[in-house]
């Protein structure tokens, strides 16, 4: 079975503390909003990595692709 974006949601919250989270797809493409106070102080690279570090081996188990957007609470909130 493939897993929804609230399954994706579900993995990522359970190991990430997230202010914020959207995840949008088709069981096989995913694209999420992150918010976390986690990635203050971090480049692209490793906040993709603590996503990742959430998602386990699902991420080559069961989700084909994860277009991501991880953003700070102060850098969503000046996108409002």
């Amino acid at each position: 079975m493939l897993p929804t974006p609230e399954d994706i949601k579900k993995y990522i919250s359970a190991g990430l503390a997230c202010e914020h989270l959207e995840v949008t797809g088709d069981g096989a493409h995913f694209e999420a909003v992150i918010v976390s106070p986690a990635f203050e102080g971090k480049r692209l690279i490793a906040r993709h990595q603590l996503v990742y570090a959430a998602l386990g081996d699902r991420m080559r188990d069961e989700i084909h692709a994860l277009s991501m957007k991880t953003l700070t609470p102060d850098e969503f909130k000046a996108q409002a």
